[in-house]
């Protein structure tokens, strides 16, 4: 069968006190600054996404949306089974599992790119890393569910830790909370024995702030780079965009571009987005000539 993407090298595993094997954590090496921009191609396999809800729910529109995605330059597939947008309807574990493991099964069978789960549920990464998923994206930085963590280290999974607040407080430091936040993040992915190589932080772009703080979130990506952990930047068809152009969700490729590029330039490393092909392209323009 043919395979649409790119392989990733492994990383070698270790020898823990025991003498048993640590887990690889293949497909850490993504998160290398030095291999230029990366690209997290969005696949949302749920009814009420904010942007394409429903559109990829049945598996054969997925592993197509997918295998394009993956022709476009994506490197890692992230497949969500639950909405977090705005409103979003809360679903069950069992339900979750449901939606997303029949996708990555297919989708694992025809792209040879790394997948990712989007998921806040324990229960629900295992399920996705045992079909076939190698890395765990988690909105709430791995602090909502006390099991997540030691899913993706016996996975040997790398980690995204997202910032994430349920309430919006208008006078708050945002940087500095994000830099908490995701400080805590890192002391359970570390405790669990994910290695700070695998460990990727995400400033949470539309996620308990308001409008300003979202901008300063994506300015000040450089902060939370300083930390010495990749950033992965996820801002793509936000309302945040639609505030400034007002434009409809699909109508929003270019505000989303222009984020990513400010990103790469201070310092985001990964960027999950929807429209692969003209993120990939403005940000390979942008690092040749910030090289030159």
């Amino acid at each position: 069968m043919l395979m649409v993407g790119r392989s990733i090298s492994k990383l070698p595993g270790s020898r823990m006190s025991d003498g048993s094997s640590q887990p690889a954590f293949r497909s850490a090496r993504l998160f290398e600054r030095a291999g230029g921009p990366r690209i997290m191609g969005i696949l949302n396999v749920t009814p009420d996404s904010f942007s394409d809800g429903g559109r990829f729910a049945a598996v054969e529109n997925a592993v197509a949306h997918a295998r394009a995605m993956a022709a476009e330059g994506a490197d890692v597939i992230d497949i969500g089974g639950e909405s977090t947008r705005p409103g979003y309807q809360a679903v069950d574990a069992e339900e979750e599992i449901r939606r997303v493991v029949p996708a990555i099964r297919a989708v694992r069978q025809v792209v040879d790119a790394p997948i990712s789960i989007d998921t806040m549920k324990a229960r629900v990464a295992a399920a996705a890393l045992e079909a076939g998923a190698q890395i765990v994206n988690d909105v709430w930085g791995l602090q909502r569910d006390p099991d997540i963590a030691r899913v993706a280290a016996e996975h040997g999974a790398p980690v995204v830790v997202m910032h994430h607040r349920t309430e919006v407080d208008p006078a708050l430091d945002i940087v500095e909370d994000m830099k908490r936040f995701l400080g805590r993040s890192i002391e359970i992915a570390q405790k669990a024995g994910i290695p700070d190589a695998a460990i990727a932080l995400d400033p949470g772009v539309g996620f308990g702030k308001t409008v300003p703080q979202n901008l300063i979130a994506i300015r000040r990506v450089d902060a939370l780079a300083a930390m010495g952990f990749p950033v992965l930047l996820g801002t793509s068809r936000k309302s945040l965009i639609g505030h400034i152009i007002e434009r409809k969700p699909e109508e929003r490729v270019f505000g989303t571009v222009a984020t990513s590029v400010l990103g790469w330039r201070q310092g985001a490393v990964m960027f999950r987005v929807h429209d692969v092909r003209a993120n990939r392209d403005a940000l390979l323009v942008a690092q040749a000539i910030l090289d030159a």
